[in-house]
């Protein structure tokens, strides 16, 4: 995906093929063989029988399944605050002054620098951050919040400085750019706010959940797509190393692609069908093909704000909610998305940053 716009997110550029007709299979590679109806996409997103998802070029008017970071309307009515000072009473909590002042509970900490367990004492002075804060309501998730207000989620979530697992609370207030910093966006910084990328998809995608009810914990087969409305656990803590998701021939590296384009990930090129394996344990965050440029599309998160990113597929393997192994089979490499020749885009973020995966990556493909 591309970006010339700095201070956002950056998006990967197309990766070799990119615009080029599908080159010949390369007859000295060992790859598994398939049936060629093995390989036809179907007319949905839909699992089939098995549970699995083809994601060849889904044509837009063919009826989807709603997203999970759409699923719940979100009606624009945040309010905004002035500055204050308040006072503890007994009894206070932070997240009771939250909703008396009507700031955020988490800002109200970091305007007061007040660490865990955030305890407050009686006639203790608070400083109440004032701005535009939306109150977040069951099943509403980071996403559909930043496009009710036409603002990107990158930004709000770099204000309310978010941490894994991002998963968001009923009745939490979430600060939002002033109405002013939103009327003074341009036409191409309105078109970027509800451009969907992996940062979207890996941090505020979660449907918000009760404050003291836990998220779903993963399972190995899952028998159908969770719920919409159901948030998914990361695993606890990272596992500790990666694999190569599959062996070839690196044809897009990380960084720079010139002309303002930025590749946040490696290509590596692939036959059609082989198979994709997750490069460390975890749970599926996401699996489909909602971003355009990379067509079938699997986020893995690993813990301790460890995630991965593997597009082009030409078949997904997993669901959302479901763990994985490393080395386990996630999906099928294609031409999926922006690109005309099979391949692989691989990713690996630390919390919401892109890193070089060669640089976590063991130095012998597998």
């Amino acid at each position: 995906m591309l970006l010339a716009t700095s201070g956002c997110i950056p998006r990967a550029a197309p990766p070799e093929g990119y615009g080029e007709p599908p080159a010949p299979h390369d007859a000295g590679r060992q790859a598994r063989r398939h049936d060629d109806r093995d390989l036809r996409p179907l007319s949905s997103e839909a699992p089939d029988a098995q549970g699995h998802v083809r994601a060849i070029d889904i044509p837009s008017s063919v009826s989807q399944p709603t997203p999970a970071w759409v699923a719940q309307k979100v009606v624009p009515d945040a309010q905004t605050i002035a500055d204050s000072i308040y006072v503890v009473k007994p009894g206070d909590t932070l997240r009771s002054i939250g909703n008396r002042t009507g700031a955020g509970s988490e800002a109200i900490a970091r305007a007061n620098a007040i660490q865990p367990p955030f305890d407050v004492r009686s006639g203790q002075r608070l400083k109440i951050p004032g701005g535009r804060y939306h109150l977040v309501r069951q099943g509403q998730t980071g996403v559909a919040i930043a496009r009710a207000y036409g603002v990107g989620w990158s930004t709000v979530a770099d204000l309310n400085d978010l941490q894994p697992p991002y998963i968001l609370r009923n009745g939490q207030r979430l600060l939002l750019p002033s109405a002013a910093e939103t009327a003074r966006m341009s036409p191409e910084q309105r078109a970027q706010a509800f451009s969907l990328n992996i940062d979207d998809l890996a941090t505020g995608s979660e449907p918000a959940i009760p404050a003291k009810e836990a998220p779903k914990q993963a399972t190995a087969t899952p028998k159908k797509p969770l719920h919409t409305d159901v948030a998914v656990a990361p695993p606890s803590a990272f596992a500790g190393r990666f694999q190569w998701p599959l062996s070839g021939e690196i044809i897009g590296k990380f960084g720079p692609a010139g002309d303002g384009r930025r590749n946040d990930g490696i290509n590596i090129a692939a036959e059609r069908g082989e198979e994709i394996h997750a490069a460390a344990d975890g749970v599926v965050a996401y699996a489909g093909s909602a971003i355009a440029v990379y067509g079938g599309l699997i986020l893995i998160k690993h813990g301790d704000g460890w995630i991965t990113a593997y597009g082009h597929a030409e078949q997904l393997l997993v669901t959302r909610g479901q763990s994985v192994r490393r080395g386990e089979v996630i999906g099928r490499a294609g031409a999926t998305g922006s690109v005309n020749k099979p391949q692989l885009h691989f990713e690996i973020r630390n919390k919401r940053t892109p890193v070089d995966p060669l640089r976590y990556l063991p130095t012998a493909q597998r």
